[in-house]
């Protein structure tokens, strides 16, 4: 029985080095953009760009962060960069509204125009593959709305920022230009 279940350990350590190796099957996922109907692969679309994946909330005390992030997107994207966001009413259901409801929100209230996708859930059992895999990687579940995971341009989680770090903070700025600096990985 032991060595079955080391056997298991080993295969799902296996089955998941992909991911952490930086092959882009962290991102060989696809969601739907935000109140739309066609599916995204993640790896496709923003395979290869340095990638700041957030789960959001429109009632939450950090929704104003979504200001910083679109600044974000906006000043970077040019080399290389993208914020993808993720709605989630996980937390206290602070994100209770429809697709549609969120998407204008967003982009009327803080001209967000960075890539938000379907609702999810990010945290628990019914977490979403990526959430699940995010966590995995970084050993970091998001506590709360807003929580941040830096993904290399090969498809490695290389950090992960709480809540309370603001897009504007040092330490992930920082990080986002030692990414950005790192050479962009042959196709194929």
């Amino acid at each position: 029985m032991i060595r079955n279940c080391l056997i298991g350990l080993a295969l799902a350590v296996a089955a998941g080095g992909a991911a952490a190796d930086g092959d882009g099957a962290l991102l060989d996922r696809e969601y739907r953009p935000l109140a739309g109907k066609e599916l995204v692969n993640l790896n496709r679309e923003y395979g290869g760009k340095v990638l700041l994946v957030v789960n959001t909330a429109s009632k939450c005390g950090y929704t104003p962060q979504y200001e910083g992030l679109e600044a974000l997107h906006q000043a970077l994207g040019e080399r290389g960069f993208a914020v993808l966001g993720f709605p989630s009413n996980d937390f206290k259901g602070q994100e209770p509204g429809s697709e549609e409801e969120i998407q204008e929100f967003c982009t009327l209230t803080y001209g967000v125009r960075f890539p938000m996708f379907q609702k999810v859930h990010v945290t628990g059992p019914e977490a979403t593959p990526l959430y699940r895999d995010l966590a995995r990687l970084s050993g970091v579940a998001p506590a709360w709305n807003f929580h941040k995971y830096l993904v290399s341009r090969d498809g490695r989680v290389v950090a992960q920022f709480p809540s309370k770090v603001r897009p504007e903070d040092p330490e992930l700025r920082e990080a986002l230009e030692r990414e950005l600096a790192r050479p962009v990985p042959p196709a194929g």
